[in-house]
């Protein structure tokens, strides 16, 4: 499911990113979802900020299948100038990893002479502000269930030598990997306007049937897992979202499945491993490839077809 879901205030922050790379800037730390590791990392992000090191943060670990989020920490811990840590915004001090992490990946940075100048991104909906208002022990970033709550950049004095600039939550302009769009869009990071809840949900089911048929079984009381619009309408039945004639409207269903899902009902699931990211990355990237290659050759016929036609009017070739 390709997305195009880039309001005005990411461009902003866009060009925001590339004013801050400019005036100076240390360590990068991208807060991804523990549940869709590779799907929530910002390929914009790393264009935008090459060649600084990064701390990449599984925040939402909580509600992660633990298994899954070691082998992610391993993925990304074993990329050069990138160190990786597992978090929830609700813990109490969660400052002490993050400054220890950062202090590691720029040595000698990090008094008042030298202060540790750290950009801390994140998509939409990560629970970036909860953890900032965790981090300062105050209010000082607006929370919400819906994506693009922070709006500005933000400056945080953290601690003597370490200034930690917050941005909004950024998607990228095009989503190319099916599965990551639904993987962001199920994980809430994507403006509800931007696709069909109930595509998501089938989606969802698939991915859960898969790894996760017990906890779907359990938490919505289904005695067997059929055809996955079945366990949809199925779903619906057991949240009263039937109307008059006793059609289930799937679009309730979905919601219902979603909003489990978000808010970790379901229990502790990931939804995508290293080895299925690479493999979608490898995928998408050929696709690309071929779509190039085919608008190279419709260029070349187009070109050939005009040339035709000016040697059949007498034309120069």
């Amino acid at each position: 499911m390709p997305i195009h879901w880039f309001p005005g205030h990411m461009n902003s922050t866009r060009q925001a990113i590339k004013d801050r790379v400019k005036a100076g800037l240390d360590v990068v730390i991208e807060l991804l979802d523990a549940r869709l590791p590779g799907s929530s990392s910002n390929p914009l992000l790393a264009s935008l900020t090459t060649g600084r090191p990064s701390l990449k943060v599984l925040n939402k670990q909580d509600l992660a299948d633990p298994a899954q989020t070691e082998a992610w920490l391993a993925y990304y811990n074993a990329q050069p100038h990138t160190r990786a840590i597992p978090l929830d915004a609700g813990e109490k001090t969660p400052a002490r990893a993050l400054v220890k992490a950062c202090r590691e990946l720029a040595p000698g940075r990090g008094d008042m002479h030298k202060p540790l100048r750290v950009l801390i991104c994140g998509i939409p909906n990560v629970g970036k502000s909860t953890l900032i208002n965790t981090l300062v022990g105050k209010k000082a970033a607006k929370t919400g269930d819906e994506p693009g709550i922070t709006k500005v950049e933000q400056k945080i004095v953290l601690e003597n030598g370490f200034y930690l600039f917050d941005t909004p939550g950024m998607l990228w302009p095009r989503i190319s990997i099916e599965q990551s769009g639904y993987h962001l869009a199920a994980s809430g990071a994507i403006g509800r306007n931007a696709f069909d809840e109930a595509e998501v949900a089938l989606e969802l089911i698939a991915t859960l049937k898969r790894r996760y048929a017990d906890r779907l079984q359990q938490r919505f009381g289904l005695a067997e897992l059929g055809e996955d619009d079945a366990v949809l309408e199925a779903i619906g039945v057991k949240r009263g979202a039937k109307i008059r004639g006793g059609a289930v409207q799937l679009h309730k269903a979905a919601e219902a499945l979603l909003m489990d899902f978000r808010g970790g009902q379901l229990g502790r699931i990931t939804l995508e491993t290293p080895d299925e990211m690479a493999a979608w990355r490898r995928a998408a990237a050929e696709a690309e490839e071929r779509k190039a290659a085919q608008r190279e050759a419709d260029k070349a016929a187009e070109k050939a077809k005009r040339s035709g036609r000016r040697q059949d009017s007498g034309g120069e070739a």
